[in-house]
């Protein structure tokens, strides 16, 4: 074993081992080589609609601001050492954020632009996130947590050798997990000081003036110290501040050419709209508090003044959609979806809960219409496990499965319905799927058919075969019932009165237990 331990490590040293040259630095930097630039351009392009999905959707009532993001962007990719495939999106999120994904793919929240007070600062962000692209940051990201696999791979040959509620409901998404590790890593110090410095670079040969990511780190920091929830939930969490990264980018600043552009005029006129209706998204963030602590007369006031205030924004009227879901009264929560709908049909959101509503209503087909529409934009455990329902209900059981199936991928009570409905549609035609089961050796050498429960709910009234060849070498066969209900994980066994085994070996090659017939317990 430990022979084969060495031989698998160094396969694994040969074959994923590698340096890379950083396109920013020139310096080598550890990546594994099927993590190349290829990877990048296939992770970005393919994560990117469903992440931005899951992070809130785009951000449409201000077409204007989005080209004007888009713009600063394009300005400072310019400047980056590698010719990628650069987009910039705005999305639709309260929380102060920003993220790329690898090839390229970046976001800034709508929450974040309200904190910032000049295009600099802009610049500071985004070029930021630009050399975590262009420095290949997150394949190096992927690199090191490959390797950590790795070594609990081998740890693990090594130790084998020694021996809902409505108000409250969350969206279970079924988001690739690279994806979500990729948006939420927390990187390195030295991958946080190449961005600093090499974004800064990049600001400066684009014509900002440097001390934007100064004045940028100075507030976040004050922001960090007064510990700002949406900020820790944001920024703060993979792009943590600190006093030494403000000293860093002073003096960096002092290295560069003095002056440049700071754009304050342009970004308060770029982002005047976004600050003239901030009201109205604080009146969301305090109705989605109320909503989730069930007090709905005060999410309902709220709720209204955030329409009353920017009656365009579609996300307000879903919210009063949830409102109404919540206390029942569906047919209100489908008209404040339909109007959510009419504002924005690019979020899957708006699909799916007036799926979810229209499904409670009995209008089938229709609902059926709204969660495919959903699953188009972002695959959800709550569309698949309904889209399932409709099909078993249809007797499109093969399809019910596969939904079922799909649905049952996120950790969340969703999931759990979904295998309890696989369960109960493939309990009968194939127990053995559910239900493990071996022929054991008891302490007194007499056989014992042992069965183990793997299903995510209670089973009973199990029956097994038991096939064995006598001393005689005649072969025999006979039925046992499991008396009782086993749980999920819990394990039994039951006497066969099979006494002339000699070992182990021979219990192998002479009996063979099977498990025959099962049902989830009442």
């Amino acid at each position: 074993m430990r022979r084969l331990l060495v031989v698998l490590l160094f396969a694994l040293s040969f074959n994923f081992t590698g340096c890379s040259v950083n396109p920013v630095t020139g310096e080598k930097n550890f990546v594994l080589p099927n993590l190349d630039e290829e990877w990048e351009r296939n992770v970005g392009t393919q994560m990117y609609a469903p992440m931005r999905q899951s992070q809130g959707g785009d951000y449409i009532l201000d077409p204007a601001l989005a080209e004007y993001v888009t713009g600063v962007g394009e300005r400072l990719a310019a400047q980056s050492s590698r010719d990628l495939p650069y987009e910039f999106h705005v999305l639709n999120n309260s929380v102060p954020n920003a993220w790329a994904l690898p090839g390229g793919k970046i976001v800034v929240n709508r929450g974040l632009l309200t904190e910032l007070g000049s295009e600099a600062e802009l610049a500071a962000v985004l070029g930021h996130e630009i050399v975590h692209a262009d420095a290949a940051h997150g394949a190096r990201q992927q690199s090191k947590g490959l390797l950590t696999q790795i070594g609990m791979m081998a740890a693990i040959i090594y130790g084998s050798s020694k021996a809902e509620t409505a108000a409250g409901q969350q969206i279970a998404m079924l988001v690739p997990q690279l994806g979500a590790q990729l948006i939420t890593t927390k990187y390195g110090r030295d991958a946080e000081r190449e961005s600093d410095l090499y974004g800064m670079k990049y600001m400066s040969a684009a014509g900002y003036d440097p001390q934007g990511a100064v004045d940028l780190q100075q507030t976040f920091v004050k922001l960090s110290e007064g510990r700002r929830s949406d900020w820790l939930s944001g920024l703060f969490a993979s792009h943590p501040p600190s006093a030494e990264r403000v000293a860093n980018n002073r003096a960096t600043a002092k290295t560069l050419p003095q002056g440049g552009d700071a754009g304050r005029e342009a970004y308060m006129q770029k982002t005047a709209f976004l600050r003239k209706v901030q009201p109205a998204y604080e009146a969301q963030t305090e109705a989605h508090k109320a909503l989730t602590e069930d007090n709905l007369e005060e999410a309902r006031a709220l709720i209204n003044k955030a329409i009353r205030l920017e009656p365009r924004e579609a996300i307000f009227h879903a919210m009063s959609g949830d409102i109404f879901a919540a206390d029942k009264k569906f047919r209100r929560a489908e008209r404040a979806y339909s109007d959510a709908l009419q504002r924005d049909s690019s979020f899957f959101y708006h699909h799916l809960r007036r799926g979810q509503v229209r499904y409670e209503r009995g209008n089938f087909k229709a609902a059926r219409a709204d969660l495919e529409n959903s699953l188009e934009l972002l695959p959800t455990a709550q569309a698949n496990f309904l889209l399932g329902n409709l099909d078993k209900r249809a007797g499109n059981l093969e399809s019910a499965a596969r939904y079922y199936q799909a649905a049952s991928q996120t950790n969340s009570p969703v999931s759990k319905e979904a295998q309890t409905e696989l369960v109960l549609m493939e309990l009968p035609q194939n127990p053995g799927k559910y239900i493990q089961s071996a022929a054991l050796l008891d302490r007194g050498g007499k056989v014992v058919a042992a069965v183990r429960n793997t299903a995510p709910v209670a089973v009973d009234s199990i029956r097994v075969k038991v096939e064995y060849i006598d001393s005689n070498r005649q072969f025999r066969e006979f039925s046992l019932r499991i008396p009782g209900t086993l749980e999920e994980g819990q394990q039994t066994s039951v006497p066969t009165k099979i006494g002339d085994i000699v070992d182990t070996n021979d219990l192998g090659r002479r009996v063979r237990v099977t498990v025959t017939a099962a049902r989830v317990a009442e």
